[in-house]
């Protein structure tokens, strides 16, 4: 694993946030969440942590966290997207946007541009069947998708 160092900000957030929970393995999925919702992802440092102040191993942290497609051990870029690889979906052309989606942001699935602007992800459903192929920029749903449509798509979060 990496070495990350975290700022003295950060570690008290997530002790206090283990704490919030009585220091409790049974909250683990519930601290998780929280500690991501602050920090954005949870990197090695932040597993630790928890892991410590619950009492249990790391590995069990760490399974959760890899375990669980909504953990993230990597920062997700300002506008996350994710692209429906759903069967509805996939079945009209889900494929071709996601590659699309990599040529245009230069990064593959699981990454996050250099400047922290966007990051790649897929995800199995949106919900939103009868808009196939559909995808996700941060909580917005985009649908009925070409590949054609994604330069302009990406160009709206321009600043």
């Amino acid at each position: 694993m990496s070495e990350l160092k975290l700022s003295c900000e950060a570690v008290r957030r997530v002790e206090e946030t283990c704490e919030k929970f009585n220091n409790d393995p049974g909250e683990l999925i519930s601290i998780l969440h929280e500690c991501q919702n602050n920090l954005g992802y949870l990197p090695e440092a932040v597993q630790r942590i928890i892991a410590r102040k619950l009492g249990i191993p790391v590995s069990k942290v760490y399974g959760v966290v890899t375990f669980y497609s909504f953990f993230s051990m990597t920062p997700k870029g300002k506008n996350p997207v994710s692209v429906c690889l759903g069967t509805a979906c996939y079945v009209r052309g889900s494929d071709k946007v996601l590659e699309e989606f990599k040529r245009v942001l230069g990064i593959d699935v699981g990454e996050t541009t250099p400047d922290g602007k966007f990051s790649l992800d897929c995800l199995r459903c949106v919900g939103a069947c009868g808009l196939a192929p559909v995808a996700t920029i941060g909580e917005k749903v985009y649908g009925r998708l070409n590949p054609s449509d994604i330069r302009k798509i990406v160009s709206e979060f321009d600043d």
